[in-house]
C-alpha cells in the first residue's frame, strides 16, 4: 500500500513538471481541471463492480470461514447431518442456476442463446458468492455454530473486517490506475 501512495504522489509531481514543460497530451492533477476531475470523479472511480466482487467474496469467505465448513467436519452426528442438508441445499442451487443458465431460451441467457457474454457471465461473482453463503449458513445453522440470527450477521461481517485492508488496497490501486488515465 506505501508504494501505492509513493506512485501517486510521485505521478502527481511527474504530471505537474510535464504539464509545465507542455509535453503534448499530459494532463496535471495539481491543475485547476486535476483537481475538479480528482474531488468531482472519485466516488465514481472507486464505485465499481470490481469493489462489489470484493465485497461479495469477502462477505462469502467470511462465512464459509466462520461456518467451518470449509474444514473437514469433525464426526459428530450434528455435522454428518449438517453435510447432508448442505449438499441438498447445494444441489438445489446447481440445479434452479443450471435451469436459468442450461435450457435453451433460458432468462440469463445472451439474447444470442449464448452463456459468454450474458446476464449470468455478468453476474458469476454475485452467483458463486450467494451460494456459497448459502451453503454456509445452512452447514452452520444445523451443525450448531450458528445459534441465532446474531451469529449469521456476525458470520456475514466478518470477512469485511478480516478483509478491510483490501478494501484500502483496492482504493489506492484504482485511484492510481485511473490518475494515469487522467495524465496520460
Amino acid at each position: 500500500m506505501l508504494l501505492l501512495l509513493i506512485a501517486e504522489v510521485v505521478l502527481i509531481l511527474l504530471s505537474w513538471i510535464l504539464s509545465a514543460m507542455r509535453v503534448e497530451g499530459v494532463r496535471s492533477l495539481l491543475s485547476g481541471e486535476g483537481i475538479r476531475w480528482f474531488f468531482g470523479n472519485f466516488t465514481s472511480m472507486v464505485a465499481s463492480p470490481w469493489l462489489v466482487w470484493l465485497l461479495l467474496l469477502m462477505i462469502a469467505l467470511g462465512c464459509l470461514h466462520k461456518s467451518g465448513l470449509y474444514r473437514l467436519p469433525r464426526h459428530s452426528y450434528r455435522d454428518r447431518m449438517a453435510l447432508r442438508i448442505t449438499i441438498v441445499f447445494f444441489a438445489l442451487y446447481v440445479g434452479v442456476i443450471l435451469l436459468l443458465t442450461a435450457v435453451p431460451h433460458s432468462v440469463l441467457l445472451s439474447s444470442t442463446g449464448s452463456l459468454f457474454p450474458s446476464p449470468f457471465s455478468r453476474s458469476i461473482i454475485p452467483v458463486l458468492s450467494f451460494g456459497i453463503i448459502l451453503i454456509s449458513v445452512s452447514f452452520g445453522m444445523v451443525s450448531g455454530r450458528f445459534q441465532n440470527l446474531a451469529d449469521v450477521l456476525d458470520a456475514l461481517s466478518f470477512g469485511c473486517r478480516k478483509g478491510a485492508p483490501l478494501f484500502i488496497f483496492y482504493i489506492l490501486l484504482i485511484q492510481l490506475y485511473e490518475s494515469l488515465r487522467f495524465v496520460f
